[in-house]
């Protein structure tokens, strides 16, 4: 209803936006940077962010920048599993057979990973989301799946993301040894004020509308509800564009975007 209304093709706030249209905060920029140092010197990153900061996002853009021939970013979510089964995960998204044996897969595994960086001169960079979720025996073999060669070379990237507690969980003393071998680490800060004008006036141009279609003052009041949240100040912003087509209005005003925030809210 109210994209016919505010004569808009299509969602301005989805979630299926194409990369090369993302809109670039300081936390995407920041985090690009980072990762083009990791894809070019290799190493562990340690990426965090409250949930709907953009991180996915920014892991998204990472991997469709990055020629095929020269580095290869596979990508795993599934994170609350067994360790014999976060191997499996792992040497299917590898291309490998599976087996139930974890010494087997472990070897295996390796052995790729060690002929892509030596043979093939591709760098692999392996991003694990969620990773605050990951138990201490996978942390634990993720720092022996790392060590080649007495621990003189780093054959493929490991890009850890996940919420701030995951950093919480890596000061501790079990976790000394992964640790160390950060090269990377970025913590998102969240969508300035500034910021979230700029992207909501982008998306919905971006989506055939006016930039008119929200007012200063909703824009002020969505991004005040959002706590730094990229995503629930669209939500808001969907909802807002919904109340004001249901009213006729010819633009959203700060008003219908409070009655929004209520409706997004669960409690």
């Amino acid at each position: 209803m109210y994209l016919q209304h505010y004569q808009l093709n299509g969602d301005p706030f989805s979630k299926q936006l194409k990369s090369k249209d993302a809109f670039e905060t300081r936390d995407f920029k920041e985090c690009r940077e980072r990762l083009d140092f990791l894809a070019k010197n290799r190493g562990l990153a340690l990426i965090t962010a409250a949930p709907g900061y953009g991180k996915s996002l920014a892991m998204r853009a990472f991997a469709e920048r990055q020629n095929p021939n020269v580095t290869r970013v596979i990508y795993l979510c599934m994170t609350t599993l067994s360790v014999v089964e976060f191997y499996r995960q792992l040497a299917v998204a590898l291309g490998l057979g599976d087996s139930y044996r974890k010494a087997e897969m472990f070897h295996d595994i390796q052995a790729y990973l060690d002929h892509l960086y030596t043979v093939k001169k591709i760098h692999l960079v392996i991003v694990i989301d969620e990773a605050q979720y990951l138990s201490v025996p996978i942390l634990r073999d993720l720092k022996m799946l790392m060590n080649f060669e007495y621990d003189s070379r780093d054959r493929f990237s490991l890009v850890l993301c996940g919420q701030p507690v995951l950093a919480d969980l890596l000061t501790r003393q079990i976790h000394e040894a992964l640790r160390q071998r950060i090269v990377v680490n970025y913590e998102f800060s969240g969508i300035s004020e500034e910021e979230a004008k700029a992207y909501a006036e982008k998306m919905i141009t971006l989506s055939g509308g006016s930039a008119t279609v929200l007012d200063e003052a909703a824009i002020h009041a969505a991004f005040n509800c959002a706590n730094g949240s990229i995503r629930i100040f669209g939500r808001i912003l969907t909802a807002a564009l919904t109340i004001g087509a249901q009213n006729g209005a010819p633009s959203v005003n700060a008003e219908m975007v409070m009655a929004a925030a209520n409706e997004v809210a669960i409690r």
